[in-house]
């Protein structure tokens, strides 16, 4: 995959930002809600606290099938799948943080309303 003079220019702040997120960043947590794992620190710079991509080139992950979002965080982490960041933020994750992560935006409810 070739990455646009933008995609490189931001990559480095997200990657710094994500690997920011290893040293114990804060999951996201709603009132009243299960509390998300530590680990979603790693996720919010980019995919937003709840799992609704912050930025137009980043995918909404969130209310998505669990086992997609296994199958796809594993793959960043063998490099079967590439991405600058992903692969660099996927690679430490044990198989039990990314079920955690699966269960938790999988969890997440989106509402679709007709315009």
């Amino acid at each position: 995959m070739r990455l646009t003079r933008v995609a490189r220019a931001q990559g480095a702040p997200l990657l710094l930002a994500g690997l920011l997120g290893l040293a114990g960043g804060v999951g996201a947590q709603e009132p009243g809600q299960v509390k998300a794992p530590v680990k979603t620190g790693l996720c919010v710079t980019c995919h937003g606290a709840l799992g609704m991509g912050a930025t137009p080139d980043t995918p909404h992950i969130a209310a998505q099938p669990q086992i997609y979002l296994v199958a796809q965080l594993k793959a960043f982490r063998s490099g079967e799948r590439k991405h600058a960041v992903m692969n660099v933020i996927a690679r430490p994750l044990t198989d039990t943080e990314i079920t955690e992560l699966a269960d938790w935006y999988s969890s997440v409810r989106i509402e679709v309303r007709a315009p």
